[in-house]
């Protein structure tokens, strides 16, 4: 049931991160605050494809 996600930031675009999530508990994407290394601080990053 858990599948690899990737993480882009809003802002800039950058797939930074790679997570895994429950999809019969999750079924919509998901949203996390985290830390991008091109803008230096922490921003919103949302799940792609």
């Amino acid at each position: 049931m858990r599948v690899q996600v990737t993480l882009a930031c809003t802002e800039t675009g950058d797939r930074n991160y790679i997570t895994t999530k429950n999809k019969r508990n999750n079924p919509d994407r998901i949203e996390m605050k985290k830390y991008s290394p091109r803008l230096k601080r922490h921003t919103m990053h949302k799940e792609t494809k």
